[in-house]
């Protein structure tokens, strides 16, 4: 039985990995924490003040 998680060999030699295979950094933690935060803030924040 073959697995649905087989990457993808482009033509230029790079691998294609679906995103639950990817590592990701703190960093990238960090910054998707933060645009969260601005996003909850602007969908109920604005509402508030109207």
């Amino acid at each position: 039985m073959q697995e649905d998680t087989d990457p993808v060999q482009h033509a230029d030699g790079l691998t294609r990995l679906t995103s639950p295979m990817q590592e990701f950094t703190m960093s990238q933690v960090t910054t998707g924490l933060v645009v969260f935060v601005i996003g909850v803030a602007v969908v109920f924040g604005v509402p508030l003040l109207l």
